[in-house]
C-alpha cells in the first residue's frame, strides 16, 4: 500500500509506532546504526566496536512509484511512497535487526537526501522521528563517529520537507512532459526542471557560435633589448585604446612609427620610456573546495568528468584502508555549498604548515559563503587529517583516488597559507602618438604557491629589465599578426557547472547527474571536452522553449531554487509552493499537447552509398546513439554502424581496427574488414605487440589502466 509524505512539525503522522522489543536473552543487546552504503558500514563498524552493529540501507528504501505519477494532485500534492522494488528482503532484515537492538541510530548522509532516507527508515522501523534517533557526521574518522553517537538528535523535518519539495516538483515536471515528448518526437526522451534549463544554456551558446561574425584586428609587438630581450605590445593611440582593424590601418601605424606617416606628430620614429609603474601585489589562495569548485578543478586539472569526480570522492569519504591506520575516511563530506572550515581543522592546518614550511607561511584567511543559510552545517571539502600527506599514502590508493586526494589536500592546505608577494612592473614606451606597454612580474614570496599554483600563477615570473623615464630604446623588430575575434567557447563540463552555479540553477549534488542525463538522452555529445547539442537536443529545446517557457527560463528556475531553499532555512510550506507552480504548469501542458505536431528528426546526409541498393546513406539517431541507414527505408532496411578509427592495424588482414557498438549498445573494437575478417576485442587495442606471444596488447581498466595481452592463453601484463 502506498504511503503518504505528510510531515508534522511537532510529531510526524508517519512513523509513530514504537519499536517492539524481542524476547529475553542472556546475550546483551547491541545498538544498531544504519548508514547508506556497505563500505561506510564496514568502516564505521570497526570504529564503534562490538557493542554496536552497523548495517546499510543501500540508499533509499522508499520512493515514488515508477509506474505512475505517484502524487495526488487533487489532494494537496500528497506523495504516495512505496517500498522500492527489490528492497523487500533488506527491509525485512532491517526490521529484524531493529527489534533486536537496544537503540537504533539513523546515520545517513548529512544533507537533505540523507535526512529523507532517515525519515523513511523511521517510518518503516516504527521509530518516532521526534526521538533522539538521528546522528550525523561530516567525516568518517574514529573520533568523529564516536562523538556523533554521544549526541543524537531528532530528524530535521524542515530538511525532509526540502527534499520532498524537490522530489515532488521534479516528478511533476518529468513525469508529465516526458510522455509528451515520447508522443511528439520518440520514446525514451525526458525533460526536467533543471535538466531542461541546462540544455537551453548549451543550445543558446551553440547558436551564439553559429551566428558569430568574426572581426579582423591586428596586433603589433615591439622587441627591445636592455641586457636581455623583452617585448612591448602596441596598445594606445593618442592616449586611448586602439588596435588596427585591417591591413591598411596596420600599415599606416607602421609608417607613422617609422616617422613617415602624414600624422606622425612630435617624436615620431623614436621610442622612449614615458613612465614606469611598480606595484606590490598580494594574491591569496582560493577557498577550499565546495562540490562545484572541486568538480570544475578536477575537470580542468585531472580531466575527470563530473560523475567520475563524485564517484572517486565518495570512495575517499567512505573509507580507504591505510597501512598502519586501518580503514579511514580521507576527506570530509563531498556534497556541500560551504567554504567554512572548523576551528579544529584550521588549527591543525596552521600547525602542519608551520612545521613543514615555516611560520611565515601560516595564513589568516577568511572565506565567506555565497549563500550563508544553506548547508552551512557542512564544512568545505577538506582532508580529515592534514598530516596524511598524499605522497605518503600513494601506494594505498588507486591512481584516481591519489590524484583527487592530492587535489583536495593541496587546495585545503593552500587555503590556510599566507598570500604570495608579487612585484608587478608596467612600462609605457611611446613613439609619437603611439604607446606600447611592457609588463613584467616577479614572485618575491611564494606563500600558498609553495603547494598550489593556479594557471595565472604559472605565468607571473617574467620580469622586464630596469627602465628609467626618458630612456631611449631601439626596437630589434616589429612583429605584426593578423587576428580575428573568436566566438564564445562551447561549454565543457567544468564551465557548465560554473555557469549553473553562478545562475543558481540546481545544487551541487545535481550537477553530475544532469550532465549524464543530457548525454544519455543524446541531447548533447562530447567533442574533445566540449558539450555540443545534437539535432535531437535542439529539437527538444525548441519545444520546451516555445511551450514551457518557465521551465527553461534561467531566472524562473533560479527563483524557484531560492523558494525551495526557503523550505529548509525558513520552514516555508512546500505544498503551497508546489500548488502555485502547478496551476500555470498544467495549463501549459494541456495547450502544448494540443498544439505540438508530430516532429520528424531530419536525417543527416552522407557521401556514402548503400551497398545493397545504391541509394545515399544517412545518419540517424537511435537508442544507442547515431548510426548509418539507407535513405530508401522502408524499402531497404540496410544499416551500418558509424565507426571510429583507432589507428591500430588488424593483426590478421592489416586493415584498421575501429570502434563499434554491439546491438545492445556496448562498445567493442573490430576489424574494418568485417565480415571478411572477424577479428574483434572487447577492450581497446594499442599499436604494440606482446613480447611473449606476439598478439596485440589491449588496455584494461582497474586500479588505473594497464596493458595486457589480448590472447586468452597468454598472461603478459605491463
Amino acid at each position: 500500500m502506498a504511503q503518504t509524505g505528510t510531515v508534522s512539525k511537532t510529531k510526524a503522522k508517519t512513523g509513530t509506532r514504537k519499536a517492539k522489543t524481542s524476547g529475553s536473552s542472556s546475550e546483551p543487546k547491541k545498538k544498531l546504526v544504519i548508514v547508506e552504503s556497505p563500505s561506510k558500514a564496514k568502516t564505521i563498524g570497526k570504529y564503534l566496536g562490538s557493542t554496536y552493529k552497523v548495517v546499510a540501507s543501500v540508499g533509499h528504501v522508499r520512493d515514488l512509484p515508477n509506474s505512475k505519477l505517484g502524487i495526488d494532485t487533487e489532494n494537496g500534492f500528497e506523495p504516495q511512497y512505496i517500498s522500492i522494488r527489490g528492497k523487500g528482503p533488506l527491509i525485512k532484515e532491517l526490521k529484524t535487526e531493529a527489534k533486536k537492538a537496544s537503540k537504533v541510530y539513523l546515520a545517513t548522509d548529512p544533507d537533505r537526501e540523507g535526512e529523507a532516507i532517515s525519515w523513511h527508515l523511521a517510518y518503516l522501523l516504527g521509530i518516532d522521528p521526534s526521538s533522539k534517533c538521528r546522528i550525523a557526521f561530516n567525516e568518517i574518522t574514529k573520533d568523529t563517529i564516536k562523538e556523533a553517537v554521544k549526541h543524537p538528535r531528532e530528524i530535521d523535518l524542515d530538511l525532509v520537507d526540502a527534499q520532498q519539495a524537490r522530489r515532488v516538483l521534479d516528478r511533476l515536471v518529468g513525469y508529465q512532459i516526458s510522455p509528451l515528448l515520447w508522443r511528439k518526437i520518440r520514446r525514451g526522451l525526458s525533460a526536467g526542471r533543471v535538466q531542461s534549463a541546462a540544455l537551453k544554456i548549451i543550445c543558446d551558446r551553440e547558436r551564439e557560435i553559429q551566428d558569430f561574425d568574426p572581426q579582423e584586428f591586428w596586433t603589433i609587438d615591439a622587441e627591445f633589448r636592455k641586457g636581455r630581450k623583452f617585448t612591448a605590445r602596441f596598445e594606445k593611440r593618442d592616449g586611448k585604446d586602439y588596435r588596427p582593424l585591417n591591413e591598411a590601418e596596420k600599415d599606416n601605424v607602421l609608417a607613422e612609427l617609422e616617422g613617415k606617416g602624414a600624422d606622425c606628430g612630435n617624436g615620431a620614429g623614436v621610442y622612449s620610456v614615458a613612465g614606469v609603474t611598480e606595484k606590490e601585489l598580494h594574491p591569496r589562495s582560493y577557498a577550499p573546495f565546495t562540490t562545484s569548485s572541486m568538480q570544475q578543478e578536477a575537470s580542468t586539472r585531472l580531466n575527470f568528468g563530473t560523475s567520475k569526480t563524485m564517484k572517486v570522492a565518495q570512495q575517499l569519504y567512505e573509507g580507504v584502508e591505510i597501512k598502519g591506520r586501518g580503514m579511514l575516511g580521507l576527506i570530509t563530506y563531498l556534497r556541500t555549498d560551504s567554504v567554512r572550515i572548523s576551528d579544529t581543522a584550521k588549527a591543525a592546518a596552521a600547525k602542519f604548515i608551520e612545521q613543514t614550511y615555516g611560520k611565515e607561511y601560516v595564513g589568516k584567511n577568511y572565506f565567506s559563503n555565497k549563500k550563508k543559510e544553506i548547508q552551512d552545517a557542512h564544512e568545505a571539502i577538506r582532508p580529515t587529517n592534514v598530516d596524511i600527506v598524499p605522497d605518503e599514502v600513494r601506494g594505498e590508493l588507486t591512481p584516481d583516488q591519489y590524484k583527487l586526494y592530492k587535489l583536495v589536500w593541496t587546495r585545503f592546505v593552500a587555503s590556510q597559507m599566507s598570500p604570495a608577494t608579487v612585484k608587478s612592473v608596467t612600462a609605457d614606451i611611446v613613439n609619437g602618438r603611439y604607446t606600447f606597454i611592457a609588463k613584467g612580474s616577479k614572485v618575491l614570496f611564494d606563500g600558498y604557491q609553495k603547494v598550489y599554483k593556479y594557471k595565472k600563477d604559472d605565468e607571473e615570473d617574467r620580469m622586464i629589465p630596469e627602465l628609467e623615464k626618458g630612456e631611449a630604446l631601439v626596437p630589434l623588430s616589429l612583429d605584426c599578426e593578423q587576428n580575428f575575434t573568436k566566438p564564445p567557447s562551447r561549454y565543457t563540463e567544468a564551465s557548465l557547472v560554473k555557469e549553473l552555479e553562478e545562475k543558481n540553477i540546481g545544487r551541487p549534488s545535481t550537477y553530475a547527474p544532469i550532465i549524464s542525463t543530457l548525454s544519455d538522452r543524446k541531447y548533447v555529445k562530447k567533442e574533445k571536452k566540449s558539450l555540443v547539442p545534437t539535432d535531437l537536443g535542439f529539437t527538444v529545446n525548441d519545444i520546451m522553449n516555445e511551450y514551457f517557457t518557465d521551465i527553461v527560463d534561467v531566472k524562473f528556475t533560479a527563483a524557484m531554487e531560492d523558494r525551495l531553499d526557503d523550505v529548509e532555512s525558513k520552514g516555508a510550506d512546500w505544498k503551497n509552493l508546489i500548488s502555485e507552480f502547478y496551476g500555470p504548469f498544467s495549463e501549459e501542458l494541456s495547450k502544448a499537447d494540443k498544439a505540438i505536431e508530430k516532429v520528424e528528426i531530419q536525417d543527416r546526409p552522407t557521401d556514402e552509398v548503400c551497398e545493397l541498393c545504391g541509394r545515399p546513406m544517412v545518419i540517424k539517431t537511435g537508442r544507442f546513439g547515431e548510426f548509418m541507414a539507407c535513405s530508401g527505408y522502408p524499402e531497404c532496411k540496410n544499416t551500418r554502424p558509424i565507426v571510429k578509427p583507432t589507428g591500430v592495424k588488424c593483426p590478421e588482414c592489416g586493415k584498421e581496427i575501429v570502434e563499434r557498438r554491439s546491438r545492445k549498445g556496448k562498445i567493442f573494437y573490430g576489424c574494418s574488414g568485417y565480415p571478411d575478417c572477424k577479428v574483434s576485442f572487447w577492450y581497446r587495442p594499442v599499436d604494440k605487440k606482446c613480447p611473449k606471444c606476439g598478439s596485440l596488447l589491449i588496455e584494461r581498466k582497474g586500479r588505473g589502466t594497464t596493458l595486457a595481452c589480448s590472447s586468452d592463453s597468454c598472461d603478459y601484463k605491463e
